[in-house]
């Protein structure tokens, strides 16, 4: 069992800072405020978090069980409507509430889960310690990699490994390499196959690389990942497709009193390939095209889900408007620098409820930054409260469409493949009405 941490950070407070004197100079968005005046930014920052979790009950209860009985709900009608995958109108309608379902799982559940963010209400299922997601990753991995370093280091350059992924160049101070120039070819790779890709990132390759990760934590991270993709392929390539297959076959035999087709009783057992191709080609056209039809389905299902995540991520991460920083300029961060920080290397996306719902609320990733373990549900209420804070202090308060914040981000890619490279022009402080919608 790893012991890596995996707990979401809460910001530095005066026993882990004191005796340190603060950095000779603060970092350009808050190099305005006086050692006192960021204090105090911590402090309202650290107000709000208080108030809010003094204030958890019911409603918060509600809702998220709501959006679990929502998520089931919608798998079961997607999957139902699968089983008639032949038919293309069904094909569609269970292919798209498939995607949605696993967007809903993945991003409003799994994701806010796994932050701990419902463990107050000591829900033994609805909790980040029981909890699994249907994704490549590992729960343990990914809080180690996302709850713990990304949180914990967020934007920091040398840090922060979901700073491209450790496989693309996204910020124009990272260095070089002639590797970039292929960044957006296999950066729309990265999209249809994304939770792959977070599998990967989160077992530390520049880690293994330079030998400091033990081959036994390897190993662990290997095996957790072939048991994911063991689980998705036996569910989503092999079982429900069966179903599909099974119920075509069933009706193609009510329909048409023929005999089925016999199987391969008695002759050698053929290798696994050769034994599904077997398979395949023994079945009445109609159950193989039940069974192809959904198979089908269920990879666009997963494409769908990744494309999107990848986008609502990116978008949250990368736009021209945050900030990185180096090492030496967080050197003896406070926690009011925290917060400055996690402030302006997070952007929001503007959009709807429901927008926000099907993004995980990640929409707020301003809020989200700021408040990993604070339900999700809970960012739109506390937003006003922010804009004010960023107001007062002068300070931005990113947010933009998701299509200027997308054209953004996959720009940057496109430029930063090549030498060079400067960074883009950043927003003045926050004032009211200023945001795109």
């Amino acid at each position: 069992m790893s012991t890596r941490p995996t707990s979401p950070p809460r910001p530095p407070g005066p026993d882990q800072t004191s005796g340190s004197p603060p950095a000779r100079s603060l970092p350009g968005p808050f190099a305005h405020l006086t050692p006192d005046q960021l204090e105090e930014l911590g402090r309202e920052f650290a107000a709000i978090h208080e108030e809010v979790y003094a204030d958890l009950g019911e409603r918060d209860r509600r809702y998220i069980t709501g959006i679990i009985r929502m998520h089931r709900q919608l798998l079961v009608v997607s999957r139902a409507l699968l089983v008639g995958s032949r038919s293309k109108p069904l094909w569609v309608l269970g292919t798209c509430g498939l995607g949605a379902a696993k967007i809903l799982e993945n991003m409003e559940i799994g994701h806010n889960v796994l932050h701990g963010q419902w463990d107050w209400m000591n829900d033994p299922y609805i909790h980040s310690s029981t909890w699994d997601w249907d994704t490549a990753s590992t729960a343990e991995a990914w809080k180690h990699s996302h709850n713990y370093i990304h949180h914990t280091f967020t934007n920091i350059r040398g840090k922060d490994k979901d700073l491209g992924y450790e496989i693309m160049r996204i910020d124009p101070h990272q260095e070089w390499r002639p590797g970039y120039l292929l960044q957006p070819f296999y950066n729309l790779l990265l999209m249809a196959f994304f939770e792959w890709g977070v599998a990967v990132h989160d077992m530390d390759i520049e880690a293994i690389r330079a030998g400091e990760k033990p081959w036994k934590d390897v190993w662990h991270d290997l095996k957790g990942i072939s048991g994911k993709a063991r689980d998705q392929i036996v569910k989503d390539y092999l079982g429900w497709p069966a179903v599909s297959a099974a119920a075509a076959l069933a009706l193609d035999q009510l329909l048409h009193r023929r005999p089925a087709r016999r199987g391969l009783r008695g002759r050698r057992r053929p290798g696994l390939r050769a034994l599904v191709a077997q398979r395949l080609s023994a079945m009445p056209r109609s159950a193989r095209d039940g069974f192809v039809s959904t198979f089908w389905a269920n990879v666009t299902a997963n494409i769908i889900r990744n494309v999107w995540t990848h986008s609502i991520i990116f978008c949250g991460h990368f736009p021209d408007q945050t900030y990185t920083f180096s090492e030496e300029e967080v050197e003896n961060e406070t926690s009011g620098g925290w917060y400055a920080r996690q402030l302006v290397g997070a952007a929001n996306i503007t959009g709807s409820s429901f927008f926000h719902v099907m993004s995980g609320n990640l929409g707020y990733q301003v809020e989200h930054h700021l408040y990993p373990d604070m339900p999700s549900s809970r960012y739109a209420e506390i937003a006003p409260r922010v804009k004010d804070i960023c107001r007062r202090y002068s300070l931005p308060y990113n947010t933009g469409p998701l299509s200027a914040q997308l054209g953004s981000v996959h720009r940057t890619i496109a430029r930063l493949a090549f030498p060079g490279g400067t960074v883009r022009p950043k927003p003045g402080p926050y004032r009211p009405g200023q945001e795109r919608s």
